[in-house]
């Protein structure tokens, strides 16, 4: 029987990450954080009252295995004067098999079927007012994920406004688990969204299932500038219950000055250092190796290897 993988996340990270653990086999539950508020997504959680789609679309792509011609159209964005503008397809998709199966999860095994997914897709909740509140080191508390992000502030903490009910199928799975994956990704945006509710906690708890986290390549600018790796597995400890992180996945490969300088200039971020000192004496394993993967310029880890780790992992 193939090992029960259940996955963390939201954003292209958890994307990402899918799309090289679909190429082993394993029995695969992507949980999708649901409270972007942003672009197209936030539009339709305003006009129809619904958890964030943008973060499922990315992810039922990934585990597609249909023709490239429809993952194209998934991901396909309106270019127009009507207010069809900057609606992703599949967002408008999603939205629409919500309300004909009654429920977001419902809808999304629907469509899973319909797109043979290698994996089962889930919302971390269907509640449709689902808000992320941060709070900044300077005291100012930012609502909603797209503004957290626009602020570039450094985070102190991250919360819901109101707590939401994580879907009862979530726990489940996550109780189920041979290893509970926490997906690269924004750290207080995307990954602790699905561990600040008390339920998840206790489910992670009562799971036999080791906390893997795979870390970010680099850093995040407000989230986690100047971050090593052991501040990423810190952050995600102090949010979890009894049961912290076991195993970590880390980056190192060498990165170019060229590159290293673009990211800086332009994008504020660089590279997470692996210091491997800090885990000698820890409780968490740390495994590195070269992620890195160049794609057109853009830094990307390297899906076949991280899924091979994985893999690896638990066969040992």
């Amino acid at each position: 029987m193939n090992k029960k993988v259940v996955v963390l996340g939201g954003g292209t990270g958890l994307s990402t990450l899918l799309r090289g653990l679909k190429q082993f086999p394993f029995d695969i539950t992507a949980i999708v954080a649901v409270s972007d508020d942003g672009e197209s997504t936030g539009r339709l959680r305003e006009e129809f009252n619904t958890p964030a789609v943008g973060d499922l679309r990315q992810v039922i792509v990934a585990l597609s295995e249909t023709e490239p011609l429809f993952q194209k159209l998934m991901n396909y964005r309106f270019e127009t004067s009507s207010d069809l503008d900057g609606h992703a397809l599949g967002n408008l998709l999603i939205t629409g098999v919500t309300d004909v199966a009654g429920g977001m999860a419902k809808g999304i095994e629907s469509l899973s079927k319909v797109l043979n997914l290698k994996g089962k897709v889930l919302p971390l909740t269907e509640d449709e007012t689902v808000t992320l509140v941060a709070k900044t080191t300077d005291g100012e508390i930012i609502e909603g994920e797209q503004y957290i992000t626009k602020s570039k502030k450094k985070i102190e903490s991250i919360s819901y406004k109101n707590d939401p009910k994580i879907l009862p199928e979530v726990l489940k799975e996550i109780k189920r688990a041979d290893l509970i994956v926490l997906s690269m990704g924004s750290i207080f945006t995307s990954i602790l969204p699905n561990l600040i509710c008390q339920e998840m906690k206790e489910a992670i708890d009562e799971s036999s299932g080791e906390v893997m986290y795979i870390c970010n390549i680099m850093t995040q600018p407000g989230e986690t500038d100047d971050f090593k790796v052991s501040d990423h597995v810190k952050v995600i400890d102090e949010y979890l219950g009894n049961k912290k992180v076991s195993v970590v996945l880390a980056n190192h490969g060498i990165i170019s000055d060229t590159l290293k300088e673009k990211y800086a200039t332009t994008e504020q971020k660089d590279p997470v250092i692996c210091d491997v000192e800090n885990f000698k004496d820890k409780k968490a394993k740390l495994i590195t190796d070269d992620f890195v993967n160049i794609e057109d310029g853009t830094i990307r880890h390297n899906i076949t290897k991280m899924g091979f780790h994985i893999f690896s992992y638990l066969l040992m």
